[in-house]
């Protein structure tokens, strides 16, 4: 069974910067693809970013490009979501979610993915 924990989140101020990190186990974590996803109240889960199990592809939303970046060390079992030059408009529930790197499907509905955490706040104030 896999588990993901996730960690970090806060508030901050616009203009700040902040990382969200992701770990899983029960599981090979290069054998994870691994994507971020946040909702608010007003809006469905949408894609953020997502990450190969290599490391080696990634992709992100237009809204984020440029200022947030995806990373993984895989011979920690982490994750990271570096989060930089921050909007009020990013404020929301972030989730770390993983799926086996042999799924196909596309890698930005949340639906394709098996694995989450229970998230965690992010609010920028202005």
């Amino acid at each position: 069974q896999v588990q993901l924990v996730q960690s970090g989140g806060g508030l901050v101020q616009a203009g700040d910067s902040l990382r969200l990190s992701c770990t899983a186990s029960g599981a090979t974590f290069s054998n994870l693809r691994l994507g971020w996803f946040r909702q608010t109240p007003e809006k469905e889960r949408e894609f953020v970013t997502t990450i190969s199990g290599s490391g080696g592809s990634k992709y992100y939303a237009d809204s984020v490009k440029e200022r947030f970046t995806v990373s993984r060390d895989n011979a920690k079992n982490m994750g990271y979501l570096q989060m930089s030059s921050l909007k009020p408009e990013d404020t929301a529930v972030y989730y770390c979610a993983a799926r086996n790197t042999l799924r196909v499907g596309d890698y930005r509905h949340p639906g394709m993915y098996e694995y989450w955490t229970q998230g965690t706040q992010v609010t920028v104030s202005s």
